[in-house]
């Protein structure tokens, strides 16, 4: 009887051979450093965008322009009107005149509000008081509040939030008044 020998299939051979595994195992090694790099690249990316300095310039819609307050009457003496829209206060004083005062405080720029019980603003952040002029009562703000310019055009109260005018002291020339 002839004498019978095993025979391999020829695509079994071809699967287990060592070039094909060498050939798979490179690949995904490749693969493997080609996105480890990507990622490391997009942290990288990150990490510099995060330690970029913000731009604090106005943003589109952020500043209101010319900022319409309303007829001068409206406002009583010795009062001072909040203004979302343009982001100050109107405040009228005792002798007619008005000031436009930002309502950042000019220590940390924490937003001040107007206690109208007390007549004076008072920073929320680390206690800085102001006068209804904007001048500092109780430190550590540096400088009294920053200033808008004021118009009134036929008897309108309008305010120029585009312009900010930083002061060091109180100016009576800064106050605008109604002509008669």
């Amino acid at each position: 009887m002839p004498k019978m020998t095993k025979m391999k299939p020829v695509n079994q051979e071809k699967e287990n051979s060592p070039a094909v595994d060498s050939s798979r195992r490179s690949f995904l090694n490749k693969l493997w450093i080609v996105l480890g790099g990507l990622a490391l690249f997009e942290v990288a990316g990150l990490g510099l965008a995060f330690f970029q300095p913000r731009k604090t310039g106005p943003k589109e819609g952020d500043s209101a322009g010319l900022v319409e307050a309303g007829a001068v009457d409206k406002f009583t003496l010795n009062s001072v009107t909040a203004f979302v829209r343009g982001k100050f206060y109107l405040a009228r004083l005792e002798d007619g005149g008005f000031l436009a005062l930002s309502r950042k405080c000019t220590h940390l720029g924490c937003t001040v509000p107007w206690s109208s019980k007390d007549m004076k603003f008072v920073c929320p952040c680390h206690a800085s008081v102001y006068d209804i002029r904007g001048e500092v009562v109780s430190a550590p703000a540096p400088r009294p509040l920053d200033l808008h310019p004021v118009f009134i055009e036929n008897n309108i109260v309008k305010v120029d939030t585009n312009k900010v005018n930083k002061r060091s002291v109180f100016r009576a020339e800064k106050v605008v008044y109604a002509k008669k």
